[in-house]
């Protein structure tokens, strides 16, 4: 009986043993989650610049099973500090949404070579860094064409936030686009030293109302609500940017300048799900489906189709954009 119990034990012990070393295996092939970190100027919801930034995010990890974290309203002093806390708590993945965060991702990722930035915007590069360029001047460019088609004043009007290369080339191109139609148009360009201050916005576009401007585009992040806003009361025409923002105003938008996240950041966390993230500067515009114009029905049909004509001869390459960083103003 002794004896039976023993063998009885031994069999226990060998299979429990066998058990063991199958779960360790098991847990040893199974992949660790990619975590990634979405760093913002502005709030995710801002129905514009971050929001665009977070929804496209947030597919592009539900589509690669990453874990996504976002940091909302950063200034430029909280970028490195932020980087490096993301950095040290295990994140393998910084996304920096605008050419302000170029630099600190240089600084910070010098310390942790481990870690991918992706910024947006920027022309910033090294073995880890890698950002993503937008030819937001294309939508500018056609916007542009509309305003110059569609003010009665011959006064029109851009207002961006923050000078700096990505909003400059916005501003530069629809200047580009209106003169070209009309080389004698007046092109008023203002710019409110803010990302997020909607009243800012709202006087600037203001002061370009009460000049006669009658068409207003705006870059300007959430401080370009209040140009909406602006323009609403007015009762003039107005463009929106980063986003469809026909909702902000449904009577007076000709349309919305589309920066389509969802296809940078598919394409730029597409490289470190497969393994070939190099740290390059890419650009991508309209052939990439990486900007795009939403035409308002606000739009007469003959304005449509010519703006319909520049966009498809933008995305051909029969027509080229410059893309200009000079403060002309």
């Amino acid at each position: 009986m002794k004896k039976l119990l023993a063998v009885a034990l031994v069999l226990i012990l060998v299979f429990s043993l066998s058990a063991c070393g199958d779960k360790e295996e098991s847990s040893g092939g199974t992949e660790e989650t990619i975590k990634v970190a979405l760093c913002l100027s502005g709030a995710a919801n801002d129905q514009g610049w971050n929001q665009t930034a977070y929804e496209g995010a947030l597919k592009a990890c539900e589509k690669y099973g990453f874990e996504l974290a976002y940091t909302e309203n950063l200034t430029a002093a909280d970028i490195a500090s932020t980087f490096a806390d993301y950095a040290g708590a295990g994140y393998q993945v910084i996304i920096g949404h605008g050419y302000e965060f170029g630099d600190p991702a240089l600084e910070v990722a010098a310390n942790y070579p481990d870690t991918k930035f992706i910024i947006t915007e920027a022309d910033a590069a090294a073995d880890n860094v890698a950002s993503y360029v937008m030819a937001c001047e294309q939508t500018a460019y056609v916007e542009g064409i509309i305003a110059a088609l569609m003010t009665e004043s011959g006064k029109v009007g851009a207002i961006g936030p923050i000078q700096g290369d990505s909003l400059v080339k916005i501003v530069n191109g629809f200047e580009d686009g209106a003169k070209s139609i009309n080389p004698d148009i007046v092109v008023k360009s203002a710019w409110t030293n803010s990302f997020v201050d909607t009243q800012l916005g709202k006087e600037a576009a203001q002061a370009m109302i009460e000049d006669g401007v009658d068409v207003i585009k705006h870059c300007a992040n959430a401080s370009g609500n209040g140009v909406m806003d602006a323009a609403v009361a007015a009762d003039i025409w107005c463009q929106g940017d980063s986003y469809d923002q026909s909702s902000m105003a449904p009577d007076n938008i000709l349309d919305s300048a589309l920066y389509n996240l969802d296809v940078v950041l598919d394409i730029a966390l597409g490289t470190i799900a497969d393994d070939t993230f190099v740290g390059e500067v890419y650009n991508l515009g309209m052939a990439d489906n990486a900007v795009a114009m939403l035409l308002s029905d606000n739009l007469p049909d003959d304005v449509k189709a010519e703006a319909q004509k520049y966009i498809d001869e933008i995305i051909s390459g029969d027509l080229v954009v410059e893309r200009d960083y000079t403060i002309r103003s």
